[in-house]
């Protein structure tokens, strides 16, 4: 994939334009991308058409409806590939990120990614589940991992005050999840790009939890 293949594939979804650094970044993540993926199995995609399309636009639309926050944390929930959370960090450089991710090797390429790419990123390599107890985010993101709905639930705890919870979803998974998270609010959806049913849902805990949808989120 050249800077060109991608800047062109952006303009053409009808996405805002991103730096001329930043198709650099794609540049090298998707070539780190690749190599690793022949031993490492980060994603069962492999074309790189559809890598771009299913992914990389996927993310980058993801990162450009993200609020304007003011010291805004991310927390990439079972990242894998990095996906979301390398291209939120690429397009969105002043939000703090980081990638949790449990399988080790997994983990490690997240770190040569965020080294070769020259992102200033964080990596946990281990279960959400064992960080600090009192570590929340702005935003915690989930896309393409098992259980969503349970998955969810257990993000959620995450989410700082006034966060939102940002997960990309189907029609059959959005019922799911609002059984599964009566608290909370959904208020924006966005249907994915070149998907059917695919949606970005961005949610917050409802008033009676003591929260204002549009008040300054805190880290």
């Amino acid at each position: 994939m050249s800077t060109r293949e991608l800047e062109l594939a952006i303009r053409q979804a009808g996405l805002a334009e991103i730096p001329s650094e930043a198709l650099r970044q794609f540049e090298a993540y998707f070539t780190l991308l690749l190599k690793w993926n022949s031993r490492v199995n980060l994603t069962a995609i492999r074309d790189p058409d559809a890598i771009i399309r299913r992914h990389f636009l996927e993310c980058i639309q993801c990162a450009q409806m993200l609020p304007q926050i003011t010291n805004a944390t991310l927390l990439d929930y079972g990242s894998g590939a990095g996906l979301p959370g390398v291209p939120i960090a690429i397009c969105r450089p002043e939000i703090c990120v980081t990638l949790a991710e449990s399988q080790r090797k997994k983990s490690a390429f997240l770190r040569e990614v965020v080294r070769s790419v020259g992102l200033t990123v964080e990596v946990f390599d281990g279960r959400v589940e064992e960080m600090s107890p009192d570590q929340r985010f702005s935003l915690v993101v989930l896309r393409a991992v098992d259980s969503m709905a349970q998955a969810s639930a257990k993000a959620l705890a995450r989410v700082g005050p006034n966060g939102r919870l940002v997960i990309f979803a189907t029609k059959e998974t959005e019922v799911r999840l609002k059984a599964a998270l009566p608290d909370v609010e959904w208020r924006d959806r966005l249907p994915i790009l070149g998907t059917d049913q695919g949606k970005i849902l961005i949610g917050q805990r409802g008033r009676a939890s003591g929260s204002t949808w549009n008040e300054s989120v805190e880290r």
